[in-house]
């Protein structure tokens, strides 16, 4: 399974890898929104992890057009952000992410939640 993790903190890039890498996917890594949207054409990734903050595209902007492109538009979107207000889990699911991560992360929670992905 192909992951791709677009989140414009090299750190939090790092950890993910490790943890996914470690857990046997393929990661692919975006450095911002555009760049997210463009490897996600490219590479067809299985589910993208996504964080909300970040340089030239947002991730509620690259998700627009993810949903608005043929080739991407049914593909797993995991919204992952340091919001952790209430409602806002809610505001990102209508907004059309399929799933909500806080941060800091729980890897165990994020593995539990790729699996379930992995099922369907």
């Amino acid at each position: 399974m192909k992951i791709l993790i677009a989140d414009d903190n090299e750190m939090n890039r790092s950890l993910m890898f490790a943890l996914l890498q470690r857990n046997g996917y393929e990661v692919l890594e975006a450095a911002d929104g555009a760049q997210a949207v463009k490897f996600a054409k490219e590479h067809i990734p299985d589910l993208i992890i996504m964080d909300i903050q970040m340089p030239v595209l947002d991730g509620v902007t690259a998700l627009r057009m993810l949903r608005a492109d043929e080739s991407t538009k049914t593909m797993p979107v995991i919204a992952i952000t340091s919001y952790a207000m209430k409602g806002d889990r809610e505001k990102f699911l209508k907004a059309g992410f399929d799933s909500y991560i806080s941060k800091p992360i729980n890897t165990k929670e994020v593995i539990s939640m790729i699996e379930q992905y992995i099922k369907k």
